[in-house]
Parts: C-alpha cells; sequence; structure tokens
C-alpha cells in the first residue's frame, strides 16, 4: 500500500504541473477528458477486472448522471451539487434495478443486457424532446463553483477534475485492500470457490455494478458541467466500446492500467490527426498490436510481460 501511495503521489505531482509547462487550453481540455475517462474506468476495473462482470452499458450511466445534473440546473435552476446528487442517486437506483435481474446472466448474456440499457437511455434521450431537447440536445449549463472559486476555465476544471480522480483512485485502491475487494477478487476466475467459502456472490456483483455506475454518472456530472452543451450524440454504444478498450489496453484488473489506457485512447486521437486518411488504419494497428502482444495491457510492460507466441 505504502509503495502504490508513492507512486500515486508522484504521478498525480506530475500531472497537476502540466498546465503549469502546457498552456495550451486545447490540451488542457484534453487532459480534462482524461480525468473524466479516468473516472469512469476505474469503476469499470473494479467491476469487470475485478469481479468479472462484462458491462456495455456504462454510456448509459454517463448520460443519467450528466443529463440530470444538466436538466436540473438549466431547467429547474438548482445548484450544480444538488444535481450531481441527484444524477447519482438515480444512477444508482436504476443500476440497481438493471442489476438485480441482469446479474444471473453470464457472459455475453450480461455484456447484451448492458448494451440494451445503455440503447435505451439513448432512445430516451432522442425521443423526450421535451425534456432533453432531442437529437438537438440543450445548452446553458451552468459552470461548477467549489468553495467560492468558479471553474469557468480550463486549468481550473481540470484541477478539480484530476483532484476528484486522485480521490476515487484512493477510494478503489482502499476497496481493493479490504474484505469487500478480496471478494470481489475471488469472483473473477470461478465462482464455485467463493461460493464454497460462504461469501455471498450475488451481493458483490450487485455491489460492484453500483459501483461502477456511480462512477459513471459523477464522472457524467463533471461532462455536462465542463461542455455546458448535451446531446445524445455523445452517449452512444461507441463510447460503451471504447470504455471497455480503454481498461483492456491499459490493463484489465489493474487501476494503473484504467489511468493508462483512458490516457492512451483519448490522447492518440489527437495525436492521429496529423496523418489525415491514415488515421484509422494506424489506430486500428495499435488496438491490434496490443491485444496480440500485450494481452494484460499495456501495465504489464513494466514486469515485461509481452506475449511472444511460445
Amino acid at each position: 500500500m505504502r509503495k502504490e501511495l508513492k507512486g500515486l503521489v508522484i504521478f498525480f505531482g506530475l500531472i497537476f504541473l502540466f498546465p503549469l509547462l502546457v498552456k495550451s487550453p486545447y490540451y488542457i481540455g484534453v487532459l480534462v477528458f482524461w480525468g473524466i475517462y479516468s473516472i469512469i474506468t476505474l469503476g469499470l476495473t473494479i467491476l469487470m477486472g475485478y469481479a468479472g462482470q462484462i458491462s456495455l452499458g456504462q454510456a448509459g450511466f454517463f448520460a443519467v448522471g450528466a443529463y440530470t445534473s444538466g436538466i436540473l440546473t438549466t431547467r429547474f435552476g438548482l445548484p450544480p451539487w444538488l444535481g450531481i446528487l441527484a444524477g447519482l442517486g438515480l444512477s444508482l437506483l436504476l443500476s440497481l434495478f438493471l442489476a438485480l435481474p441482469s446479474l444471473k446472466l453470464k457472459g455475453h448474456y450480461l455484456a447484451m443486457a448492458t448494451l440494451g440499457f445503455g440503447e435505451i437511455v439513448h432512445v430516451v434521450l432522442n425521443a423526450w424532446v421535451g425534456v432533453t431537447g432531442g437529437p438537438s440536445g440543450f445548452g446553458e449549463i451552468p459552470a461548477l463553483s467549489f468553495l467560492g472559486w468558479k471553474l469557468d476555465s480550463e486549468m481550473s476544471f481540470f484541477y478539480f477534475t484530476w483532484g476528484w480522480v486522485f480521490l476515487f483512485f484512493l477510494f478503489s485502491l482502499s476497496l481493493l485492500k479490504s474484505p469487500y475487494g478480496r471478494a470481489l477478487r475471488s469472483l473473477h476466475a470461478e465462482e464455485r470457490i467463493p461460493l464454497s467459502l460462504g461469501v455471498n456472490v450475488y451481493f458483490y456483483k450487485v455491489f460492484a455494478f453500483l459501483w461502477a455506475a456511480f462512477y459513471a454518472s459523477f464522472a457524467g456530472s463533471l461532462y455536462a458541467h465542463f461542455m455546458t452543451f448535451l446531446s445524445p450524440s455523445s452517449f452512444t454504444l461507441i463510447l460503451s466500446i471504447l470504455l471497455v478498450l480503454m481498461i483492456v489496453v491499459g490493463g484489465l484488473g489493474n487501476l494503473w492500467g484504467a489511468l493508462l489506457g483512458a490516457g492512451i485512447l483519448t490522447f492518440l486521437p489527437e495525436i492521429l490527426r496529423t496523418f489525415e486518411d491514415f488515421e484509422m488504419l494506424i489506430y486500428g494497428t495499435f488496438l491490434i498490436l496490443v491485444m496480440i502482444f500485450l494481452p494484460k495491457g499495456l501495465v504489464s510492460l513494466r514486469r515485461g510481460k509481452v506475449a511472444t507466441g511460445d
């Protein structure tokens, strides 16, 4: 734990220094997106990497948090923090209703159930025009403020977002070091073993599902108040798949992998813009090479674990 905390302090120290070295609002904005996606992938790592449950619906919870906070603050004049709390509450309620029946399923059946949830949310966002603005979306979402500090610039929102990433990483690390975390780890390989030891497998599955939904909803609220505009096109199945790719590329079942994967797949499209027509070719080749030679993700490089085909 001490080694993890030391690495955490060094990593976040470097992250917090970045805006002082690179003062471009554009790149600081990209780093904000990295932080937002990192919060989601930390929760998804708990669900998929440790509890072993597949989810292709995280974009749905991301959307619920964003739209709930955005609608309550713009249309009803509630303070942003109440909007965020309302989004968290609604996301937890929906995730509970989804988890109770769905987590009795396994494998691709569970993936299809969560995929269906994400698609239902997307359809509602498009169809409920009077509330969500429909396909056109809505704007003028107010900026957040924290202790009298208005977060109306890329730099202020950067520090605020990464402060939360730091806290969520600590929460996740503490969870995994606790008895709850050891129980979650036992679910990944074979459920019969923890069942034989008296572990309530179903409870821990639901717990992990709620945990991941909480993270995604909070990240959605941050996204809403950072962008100040929402439309359904930002919360599609493609985003859910991208989030899964982030934790697979970074390293499934590793919190550092969640941060690394989110960072790589946030910055890579920005870097590849200079290659124009070859952008998707390079992007796809990179993903294929990672899957072939680093099946345990990029984080395995620090241990020298590269697949050679032997």
